[in-house]
């Protein structure tokens, strides 16, 4: 019989199963990021700095549809770790089999959206008219996608919920390879652009969708799925949006939010959108280790809560947090010496340097603080409560974000102080989601669960 794949995070030495369950979250997530990144280093260095323009300026719109589905692949996650934990394996079946059918559905919804819209959510940016025609086909290509990113992130997110991290990485370094060689292919060989690059992108993230499904419909686990089994339950399913809409909602809104926050770095020229898109390709790799130990201390939390043990969820919560610091310094460090160096993969030209160079260098030195917020977040999604930190980013990220930039954009010409509207929403946050976490004890929340 083949050796069970689950692992069991309440019992046991707290930051074993934390950093064992995140290092292979934080290996997939570099070949994620991979997808993107190497899109805009191929355009960058083979098409030019418009392609590379068009390519990055989609980005806030591109989060924003992948946040919303990630969110509701979260609430998956959350309440099948939550059964796992209670060792309740009928409705841990019932809550797999909700989440895949509800996720076809879901995705067919992304998809259209995303293709119709994607002209006016470009003009509403203010993407410059050198880049605006090569950014709607690249954009509405990916959004045509979506179905095979959902696909991967809701069998990775029921692999996730019962310990399982690592079998999702194998399948992803596996499409992150077949991304750069489909790539380099259709830039190089057949000249397509940034058709080219949406295209190698779609049909990687479909390979990994299709195999970790393939995975489960194979697998003989107590999370597996069959056709037999397959259909919605109406009391799981409003479990899952009530836990993954507050987080997907909270995601697609301040990324969304960040469509205004690229109009104004927008206004500044094409070399400025080219270094801030650079800045954002860096971040999405400096931010994976805490994106990492985030999703492990949710499930590590969802499964605790399950168990009903607030005292592990306690020690888990800070082991994560002196963790996470720890990495976010040496990252700093690195990325504060090396910035030029980093800009220089993406593009040579000397204004776009000289733009990425500051934005990564600005908004790396406050890293430590965005860490603790996502932990923070990771944690009180696990026990149930997403409300509250969707409540409190969208103030941070978008309420408190957009009144700054409206207004320092008034007094000053400078994009300092636009670039600096990032991490002043991250201090905000910090500051509210530790102040409710100090006042809110995990036993009324655990308490709260079990009315549900």
């Amino acid at each position: 019989m083949p050796r069970s794949t689950v692992n069991d995070m309440t019992e046991g030495t707290i930051w074993k199963h934390l950093v064992k369950f995140a290092f292979p979250l934080f290996i997939g997530n570099i070949f994620q990021q991979l997808y993107n990144t190497v899109d805009s280093i191929v355009v960058g260095n083979f098409v030019g700095a418009d392609a590379l323009g068009a390519v990055t300026s989609t980005i806030p719109i591109v989060i924003t549809l992948i946040g919303l589905a990630i969110g509701f692949t979260m609430g998956a996650s959350v309440v099948i770790s939550q059964y796992f934990g209670a060792k309740d394996t009928e409705n841990l079946r019932r809550s797999t089999h909700t989440a895949t059918a509800s996720m076809f559905l879901l995705s067919l919804v992304f998809a259209t959206t995303g293709y119709f819209a994607t002209p006016g959510l470009l003009r509403m940016m203010n993407t410059p008219e050198s880049v605006f025609r090569e950014a709607v086909v690249y954009l509405r290509i990916f959004s045509l996608g979506l179905t095979g990113t959902i696909m991967y992130n809701m069998g990775s997110a029921i692999l996730r919920a019962v310990g399982d991290s690592k079998r999702p990485l194998y399948f992803l370094i596996l499409a992150s390879i077949l991304n750069i060689f489909l790539d380099l292919l259709f830039v190089i060989k057949f000249e397509s652009g940034v058709a080219g690059v949406a295209y190698a992108t779609i049909i990687s993230q479909f390979v990994s969708g299709i195999i970790i499904f393939w995975l489960l419909f194979r697998s003989h686990e107590m999370h597996s799925l069959s056709w037999r089994e397959m259909k919605i339950d109406g009391a799981i399913l409003k479990r899952i949006i009530a836990i993954g809409f507050p987080a997907g909602f909270q995601m697609a809104v301040t990324s969304f939010s960040n469509v205004f926050v690229q109009a104004y770095i927008n206004s500044y020229g094409a070399a400025s959108t080219a270094g801030w898109g650079i800045y954002a390709r860096v971040d999405a790799f400096v931010i994976l280790p805490t994106q990492s130990m985030a999703m492990a201390t949710t499930t590590f939390v969802g499964q605790n809560a399950g168990a009903r043990r607030p005292d592990r969820i306690h020690k888990g919560l800070l082991q994560g947090l002196f963790i996470s610091w720890g990495i976010s310094a040496c990252i700093i460090t690195c990325l504060y010496i090396f910035a030029p160096y980093i800009a220089s993969m993406f593009n040579q030209d000397a204004a776009v340097l000289g733009f990425a160079v500051l934005f990564i260098r600005l908004n790396s030195l406050f890293d430590p603080v965005n860490a603790t917020n996502q932990i923070e977040a990771g944690a009180l999604r696990g026990v149930g409560d997403s409300r509250t930190p969707m409540i409190i980013m969208l103030m941070s990220f978008v309420v408190f974000r957009q009144i700054y930039l409206f207004v320092i954009s008034r007094l000053t010409e400078s994009v300092y102080f636009i670039a600096i509207g990032y991490p002043l929403g991250w201090m905000v946050c910090t500051a509210l989601m530790t102040m409710h976490i100090k006042l809110a004890g995990w036993e009324k929340k655990i308490a709260a669960l079990g009315k549900n």
